[in-house]
């Protein structure tokens, strides 16, 4: 049984598809608030900029909630920090869905936002220190249940806000929330064994003239946000880019499926490639596909090849943000990954709004998107500039694959 507990073991696995089936459950929070956003608008009466302010409120707790509960995991566990996180967003539905203001609605989406996040970044660092030879396919596996999140919710939240409303799907998450989230949690109380093999860190940490570990974190926000920022374009704006376009938010909402999906197919293939080559030449990889695609939207606007490159878009991304964590584990302490995975986390995280709100904004003074893809691609070009250094570096201070203690 003490085997069993070892690295890359069947309970490993085991643990590994209890966080997937925890993440597609914390996850709903960031993507319900998009999902009821024009019921709120009929309800109060409001423009579409005030009514996208949960949203902006969600992601702000979001970024924050994957920073404050990635240090919770290092101290106390993913379990009762899972807990905690659990309950916080079962009650801010419960408040969000009794309010009549909607500025405590939007200002409550903080801390589900904040609660959502334990579902994302901490999960990820968790499952990572249970791993070694295949980090990468598990670290991807984990962060696929954000984007299936997206893709599976809506539609079954769907005959719930037509029937009876906005606020009854948020009751009903909170119920789900308490009734699925906390029992699983319990089943991740075992701590991760760092020690021995648990501790080694497979790239060249404080190694000749590679980067320090600090150092090397805020690289990697750094490269975070420009990815991030160009990955918004897209993300947040096909919908009204299709609109602008004469085709409708209905098919800007499909293409923005097809990038999930694409998205989490492109997770599965990157971990496997991360565990066979690393974490920074598959982000390379992947930065570089992601500023390709981005390209391909510049010069077609007709509707059949904006179906494709959105599913181009969507398999060249995303593997970026997994390979974010797998490459603090491969460089970084094993327990200090909590803080140093969520830091990298928040950074990608407000890259994301960032980029959303510079797109809307050259948008505005532009009239068009055509500039704010340019402005996403050479954001783009800034992430891969920094992950070549950190490659070359890597290299020049030792192998990137060797182990090093810690």
């Amino acid at each position: 049984m003490e085997q069993d507990t070892h690295l890359d073991s069947r309970y490993s696995w085991t643990r590994l598809g209890v966080t997937l089936a925890i993440a597609v459950v914390v996850n709903v929070g960031m993507w319900a608030v998009i999902v009821v956003m024009p019921s709120v608008q009929n309800e109060f009466g409001i423009d579409r900029a005030d009514a996208s302010m949960p949203y902006t409120f969600t992601m702000i707790g979001f970024a924050l909630g994957n920073l404050v509960i990635g240090r919770a995991v290092d101290r106390f566990g993913v379990a009762w920090s899972l807990i905690a996180a659990a309950l916080l967003a079962a009650v801010s539905y419960v408040l969000i869905a009794a309010s009549g203001s909607f500025m405590v609605v939007s200002g409550l989406h903080f801390f589900l936002g904040f609660g959502t996040a334990a579902g994302f970044g901490p999960l990820i660092a968790d499952i990572s220190l249970w791993f070694q030879r295949r980090r990468g396919i598990a670290v991807a596996i984990a962060a696929s249940g954000n984007y299936l999140s997206g893709a599976i919710w809506p539609i079954l939240l769907s005959g719930i806000l037509s029937d009876y409303g906005w606020r009854s799907v948020y009751l009903v998450l909170a119920a789900l929330t308490v009734a699925i989230v906390v029992p699983l949690a319990f089943l991740l109380r075992k701590r991760a064994p760092l020690d021995g093999e648990a501790v080694l860190a497979t790239g060249p940490v404080n190694r000749g003239k590679a980067f320090s570990p600090t150092a090397l974190q805020w690289m990697l926000g750094l490269a975070g946000v420009g990815c991030c920022v160009a990955m918004s374009m897209p993300q947040v704006h096909i919908v009204s880019f299709c609109v602008d376009l004469g085709y409708g938010p209905a098919v800007g909402a499909e293409m923005l499926a097809l990038m999930l999906l694409g998205g989490v197919v492109s997770r599965l293939i990157s971990g496997l490639v991360t565990d066979k080559v690393g974490g920074v030449i598959t982000l390379l990889i992947g930065s570089v596909l992601q500023c390709i695609a981005l390209f391909l939207y510049l010069p077609f606007d007709a509707l059949v090849p904006l179906y494709v490159i959105s599913m181009i878009f969507g398999l060249a991304q995303g593997g970026i943000v997994p390979a974010y964590a797998v490459i603090v584990r491969e460089y970084m302490p094993a327990r200090e990954a909590g803080a140093r995975v969520g830091f990298v986390m928040m950074a990608t995280i407000m890259g994301m709004a960032l980029g959303g709100w510079m797109s809307g904004w050259i948008y505005d003074v532009s009239g068009s998107y055509q500039l704010a893809f340019w402005n996403g691609i050479i954001w783009n070009f800034l992430n891969i500039g920094i992950m070549f250094l950190i490659l070359m570096r890597g290299r020049r201070g030792g192998h990137p694959a060797a182990p090093v203690a810690v």
